[in-house]
């Protein structure tokens, strides 16, 4: 039996930024109305090397097991910080129907995550991306697809410059500048508080997107209580992701956030004005990357792709 291999680029080849936008959405709502499933993300940790991830999803006539790893020490080496596979299986028969890259299946659904709650939690305005690697790129990409002005910004001003040539996306003079834009996204490795208490602003929204395990985070948990909080998922969320430290600390409780899919299905309201302060923190979910993997299946025909034999 021989099997469809999708190399980084024939993912990038296959989804466009526009379409995991879409398939990410769409998946958002089927996993609120408990149409597809999945269980928490499991850790095995190398700490302070880095960890790997085991996740699950079954939607869509498809299942998926997503294997991938976080290594923030990579890129120094010229390696990347992301990296591992995705098996998609056929639900029907538990055959697997192909194989792909787990590093851009994952950048495709941050950036579409990333934008999907701007333009629900968000109000107008320009947005902000601080971190210029993989997943920022991609959050750029997305944001961009929606048609907002895009400003970016990383410790490497040069790839930062590159990345928005590459766009026609401008970059923020510093990171105090990108900090307070109407709309912000962090995309960083979660290793320093970019928020501090205090420091947000009337109206604001920022879409948390790299504190996605223990130990990690890029808002001080003073400042979560003076927001209106969402997230991807509360299970992840509570446990490793931004809102652990204030769930430990007993600063916010699961009554005090709202899941992102619940505001796409109209159950839960979103923002409620336009001065509110909103935050989401994603930690990722293996239905998004199961939307973005069927994405790319669905056009395996119209692709040169290499085939493994198993």
């Amino acid at each position: 039996m021989s099997v469809p291999f999708f190399s980084a680029r024939d993912v990038e080849a296959a989804v466009s930024a526009g379409r995991a936008y879409d398939a990410v959405r769409d998946a958002f709502v089927a996993h609120a109305r408990g149409e597809w499933t999945m269980q928490p993300k499991l850790y095995v940790t190398n700490y302070p090397a880095g960890d790997f991830r085991a996740m699950p999803a079954l939607g869509g006539g498809h299942a998926l097991l997503k294997w991938v790893t976080s290594f923030p020490g990579n890129p120094p080496r010229g390696l990347p910080t992301v990296s591992g596979l995705v098996v998609l299986s056929d639900a029907s028969t538990g055959l697997v129907e192909a194989v792909l890259d787990a590093g851009t299946v994952t950048a495709l659904r941050t950036g579409a995550a990333a934008a999907i709650a701007a333009e629900t939690l968000g109000g107008a305005g320009a947005a902000a991306v601080i971190g210029a690697g993989v997943n920022g790129r991609a959050a750029a990409a997305s944001l961009k697809e929606r048609g907002r002005d895009v400003a970016l910004w990383d410790v490497d001003g040069e790839r930062a410059r590159a990345v928005a040539s590459e766009f026609g996306i401008g970059t923020a003079p510093s990171l105090e500048d990108a900090l307070t834009m109407p709309v912000v996204v962090t995309v960083t490795p979660g290793k320093q508080i970019l928020l501090p208490e205090g420091s947000l602003r009337p109206g604001q929204h920022v879409s948390l997107m790299g504190a996605d395990g223990p130990g990690k985070a890029e808002i001080a948990v003073a400042e979560i209580p003076r927001t209106r909080i969402f997230c991807d998922e509360w299970e992840q969320a509570s446990h490793g992701g931004e809102l652990t430290a204030a769930v430990e600390a007993g600063a916010i409780t699961r009554e005090d956030v709202t899941e992102l899919g619940s505001v796409l299905t109209g159950e839960a309201e979103g923002r409620g004005f336009d001065d509110e302060i909103t935050i989401f923190d994603s930690t990722g979910l293996a239905i998004q990357d199961l939307a973005v993997a069927i994405a790319a299946f669905d056009r395996a025909d119209e692709l040169d792709l290499v085939r493994l034999e198993l």
